[in-house]
């Protein structure tokens, strides 16, 4: 495959160092999860090693822009506005949105959200909750590393009502707490990709010929399985 990336044998990669488990973590300097594995794979296919540059999240695009990175890859739904910045893969991953409250929050449903504060990381996706209950009070979080402990010591002071997000990562926090839960999930699947700098298509074409070829050789199932075995494979 003929492509060029910004350092020569390096796939650069915009992502984030704040804890995202499953999807993605830092942990005694090794950058570990789904998506991690996923792109050492691609890297194995395409001859690349994956090196991983720290920005928050609100400034991924922009920082794409500059032309001094590859990709955005950092648990990115592929949407339309984020289109309009980057070129995006196809899915290695599809995944679904998650509300999460304190233990002894009333709310268990969408319509029981009406009126309340909602926290949720800024520069994330939220395309359900936005459409369906436009008139929701939102409250963005920025901050980098900080921005998820900040999120979730907010709603355990009832600064917040609920958080809105990736069902992973909502999972996790519930999972690592005995005051927070899960009030329900939104089955949404949406597609999540890798976000390329906007005109070089060589390496578009290249990372969707490799995530094709880990789908079918099983690579991707197996990652998959590692990584997030709760949820069915979805490709």
């Amino acid at each position: 495959m003929d492509f060029t990336t910004v350092r020569p044998g390096q796939l650069s990669i915009i992502a984030n160092d704040f804890d995202a488990r499953p999807m993605s973590f830092v942990q005694d300097g090794d950058r570990r999860g789904y998506e991690p594995a996923v792109a050492r794979a691609v890297g194995e296919v395409l001859g690349l090693v994956p090196v991983w540059f720290h920005c928050p999240p609100e400034e991924f695009y922009p920082t794409l822009s500059t032309g001094d990175y590859d990709v955005v890859w950092f648990s990115q739904a592929i949407t339309q506005d984020r289109r309009a910045w980057a070129d995006f893969t196809r899915p290695y991953g599809r995944f679904d949105e998650a509300v999460l409250v304190r233990e002894d929050s009333p709310i268990c449903t969408l319509e029981d959200l009406a009126g309340k504060r909602l926290g949720f990381l800024a520069g994330s996706s939220l395309l359900t909750l936005t459409e369906a209950l436009p008139d929701l009070e939102w409250v963005p979080f920025e901050g980098a590393d900080q921005s998820r402990p900040a999120l979730l010591q907010a709603l355990a002071r009832a600064e917040l009502d609920a958080l809105v997000g990736d069902a992973l990562l909502l999972l996790t926090a519930e999972a690592d707490t005995t005051n927070l839960r899960v009030a329900f999930q939104i089955p949404t699947q949406h597609p999540f990709g890798i976000g390329v700098l906007p005109g070089n298509r060589e390496l578009l074409e290249a990372l969707n010929q490799a995530i094709n070829q880990l789908i079918m050789n099983g690579t991707l199932a197996k990652l998959w399985a590692q990584w997030i075995p709760y949820k069915p494979f979805p490709f």
